[in-house]
C-alpha cells in the first residue's frame, strides 16, 4: 500500500534524524528529559522516590503473560495447592469475592484457607472500601478477611488513603520453603472476584455480578495478570511488607473503628517473618516494578512525597516510541494522561496507536457516568487531534456480537517494551490510588523480520512481541500460528484497520452475508449534553478522576 511504503520511509528518515539528534546532545552538553543511562527502565533518581526498599530493577526473570481470568485462577489455584508448613502465601485486593471458583469445585476463600490449615503462613491486604450502598465492595472484602482469619490466616482492611482514593494493587506471591520449588508471584489487574473467569471464548463467568445490561447476564470479561519467576518475586514481597509494616491507623473514621471491633476485625497486624533471599535468576526477562502512591498525611513511610513511578514510566518509554503503541485499558480517560500520547504522536509523524477499551461504562451511575464520559471523551479528543488516522480506538465484542468488557491494563511500545499492572491510564491510577505495574524488558531479541521496528537499534523483544500477537490473535479472530501478517507493526496497523471497516460494514447490512472474523470495533460514545457538562466536570475532578500529586507539580503538569 502507497500509506505504508510512506510510512517505511518516514521511520527511515527517522533513524537518520535520530543520529543527527544524538550528536547534537553530545556537541552540545544537552540532556535529554530522561537520564539516558537506561534507554526504557526508570534510574532511581527517575522514579523520584528514595524511601523504598524495591530495586530499580531485576534481570534473570521468567516471565509468563496470563491473558485471561481463567487462565490466572487456574495458576493460582496451583499455586496455592501446593503451600504448605512454613511457606508464606501474601495478597492484595481491590475486591475478594468469597465464593469466586479459582477451578471448578475450588473457591477464593477455600484455596487460600486450604493453605493456611495446612501451615502456610497466609497474609492479606483487602482495601476496607467506601460506603457499600453505592455498590464498593466492603461487605465481601470483609467477609473474606473474617473465612480466612478464621482457618488461620490473617487479613487487614486498609484504608490508608486520601478522601475518595482506593487500594487498587492486586498481587499474590507465595514463597515456598522447599528450595525445589521455585517462588512465584502474579502481579496483573485481575480481582479475586465475580465476573473474572472468562477465557478466549468471552461467554463470560457464570459466577456473574450486577452490571450494566448492555454486557448481558454473564458479562464477558477481557483481562491480564502476569506469572513471575525469579529475583522480582521478592521486589513484589518488598511492596506488600512496606504496606503491612505501615504504622498509619487502619482507618482514621470512628465509623469504621468500632464496628471493627464489634466484629472482631484485625485492627493492628502482626510482625511478618524475616523475608528470604531473593530467588535465583532462571530465565531472560528485566522486570521493573512500577507503583502509584497519593502524597498522603500522616505520609507513607516508603513513599513520602508518594511515588508515580508508572506515570514516569510511560512517559519515558512514549519520548522514546517510533513505530506502534499498542494499549488495552479499562479507563483511558483523563486528559492529562492524554497529553502524554497526543504529545508522541505529534512528534513522531510516524508513531501509531492503538487503543482497545470498553465500549460502555462498567456503571450505571446518574451521577458518575455523565462525568467519566466527559473525561473519556475529551481524552479521546486530545489523542484523535494529535494522530488523526494514525490512531485506532477500539473495542471488544465476542461471537455473538455482545461487547466485551475490557479490564486489562496493557501497554506495549515497539515490540520491545511491555507493562501489565493495575494501573488505569487515568488521573487517578497515575497520582492518587495505589497501584503496581511490572514493565518487562526481554533480553532475549526476536529474529522475525522487522528486527528493529523502531530503527533506535533497540530491536524487537520476545516477550513484548509475543504478548502483542497473542492479543492480536485473539481480537483478529486467528488461530494459534496464524500471524505471519501481524508481525511487522506497520502491516499490523493496516490488517486490525481492514479487519475492524470489515466487521462494521456487516453490522450496518447484517444480511448482506457472513459475520467477517475478528471481533474489534470502532469505538464511539455519546457525550453528555452540554448543560450537564459543568456539573460533571467538577465530579469528574473531585471524586471521579482525581488528582494526589503535590500542588507543585499539578500547577507544573508533571509528575
Amino acid at each position: 500500500m502507497v500509506g505504508t511504503e510512506l510510512h517505511r520511509l518516514g521511520v527511515l528518515a527517522r533513524r537518520v534524524s535520530s543520529v543527527f539528534d544524538r550528536s547534537s546532545l553530545a556537541l552540545t552538553g544537552r540532556r535529554e528529559h530522561f537520564d539516558p543511562g537506561h534507554p526504557w527502565l526508570l534510574s532511581g533518581e527517575e522514579r523520584g522516590n528514595s524511601d523504598t526498599r524495591i530495586r530499580q530493577w531485576t534481570d534473570g526473570n521468567d516471565v509468563t503473560p496470563l491473558i485471561h481470568g481463567k487462565v490466572y485462577f487456574a495458576a493460582l489455584a496451583d499455586a496455592l495447592h501446593r503451600a504448605g508448613p512454613n511457606d508464606l502465601v501474601l495478597f492484595t485486593d481491590w475486591r475478594g469475592d468469597p465464593d469466586q471458583q479459582l477451578v471448578d469445585g475450588v473457591t477464593v476463600a477455600g484455596a487460600f484457607a486450604a493453605a493456611a490449615r495446612r501451615g502456610a503462613i497466609v497474609k492479606g491486604m483487602m482495601w476496607r472500601s467506601h460506603i457499600e450502598t453505592l455498590g464498593y465492595p466492603g461487605r465481601r472484602n470483609r467477609k473474606l478477611a473474617k473465612i480466612l482469619e478464621a482457618a488461620g490466616g490473617e487479613v487487614i482492611l486498609d484504608q490508608r488513603v486520601p478522601v475518595f482514593g482506593s487500594h487498587h494493587q492486586k498481587f499474590v506471591v507465595v514463597r515456598y520453603a522447599d528450595p525445589d520449588t521455585p517462588d512465584v508471584a502474579f502481579v496483573g489487574g485481575i480481582d479475586l472476584a465475580r465476573a473474572r473467569r472468562d477465557d478466549a471464548d468471552h461467554f463470560g463467568d457464570p459466577m456473574s455480578r450486577p452490571f450494566p445490561p448492555e454486557y448481558g447476564e454473564t458479562p464477558a470479561w477481557h483481562d491480564a495478570q502476569l506469572q513471575i519467576h525469579g529475583p522480582a518475586v521478592r521486589d513484589v514481597e518488598d511492596v506488600f511488607r512496606e504496606r503491612w509494616e505501615d504504622p498509619a491507623a487502619l482507618s482514621r473514621l470512628p465509623w469504621h473503628a468500632l464496628p471493627d471491633i464489634l466484629r472482631g476485625v484485625t485492627r493492628s497486624p502482626s510482625e511478618l517473618p524475616p523475608p528470604a533471599a531473593p530467588p535465583a535468576p532462571c530465565g531472560t526477562c528485566s522486570v521493573q516494578l512500577l507503583r502509584t502512591y497519593p502524597r498522603r498525611r500522616p505520609a507513607y513511610p516508603f513513599a513520602r512525597d508518594g511515588e508515580r513511578s508508572a506515570a514516569q514510566a510511560y512517559a519515558k518509554v512514549l519520548h522514546r516510541a517510533r513505530s506502534l503503541v499498542y494499549v488495552e485499558d479499562q479507563y483511558l480517560w483523563s486528559v492529562d494522561v492524554a497529553r502524554v500520547f497526543a504529545e508522541a504522536l505529534r512528534r513522531e509523524p510516524g508513531l501509531r496507536l492503538v487503543a482497545v477499551v470498553p465500549k460502555f461504562l462498567d456503571e450505571d451511575s446518574p451521577i458518575t457516568i455523565p462525568s467519566a464520559l466527559l473525561g473519556h471523551s475529551s481524552a479521546l479528543e486530545t489523542i484523535r487531534d494529535a494522530g488523526g488516522d494514525r490512531v485506532l480506538v477500539l473495542d471488544l465484542e465476542n461471537d455473538r456480537g455482545i461487547p466485551v468488557y475490557v479490564h486489562s491494563k496493557v501497554c506495549i511500545v515497539d515490540d520491545t517494551w511491555a507493562a501489565v499492572g493495575s494501573d488505569n491510564f487515568n488521573r487517578r491510577s497515575w497520582t492518587h490510588d495505589s497501584e503496581l505495574t511490572a514493565a518487562v524488558l526481554d533480553t532475549a531479541r526476536d529474529t522475525r523480520a522487522p528486527v528493529d521496528p523502531a530503527g533506535l537499534g533497540d530491536g524487537a523483544r520476545r516477550f513484548a512481541r509475543d504478548l502483542r500477537l497473542e492479543l492480536a490473535r485473539e481480537h483478529l479472530g486467528r488461530k494459534d500460528g496464524d500471524d505471519s501478517d501481524l508481525v511487522d507493526l506497520d502491516e499490523f496497523f493496516d490488517v486490525v484497520r481492514t479487519s475492524v471497516d470489515a466487521l462494521d460494514r456487516w453490522h450496518k447490512a447484517p444480511s448482506a452475508g457472513t459475520r467477517p472474523a475478528g471481533r474489534l470495533r470502532r469505538h464511539h460514545i455519546d457525550v453528555p449534553p452540554q448543560w450537564q457538562q459543568v456539573a460533571a466536570s467538577l465530579v469528574y475532578r473531585l471524586i471521579v478522576d482525581p488528582d494526589g500529586r503535590p500542588i507543585r507539580m499539578r500547577l507544573r503538569r508533571t509528575y
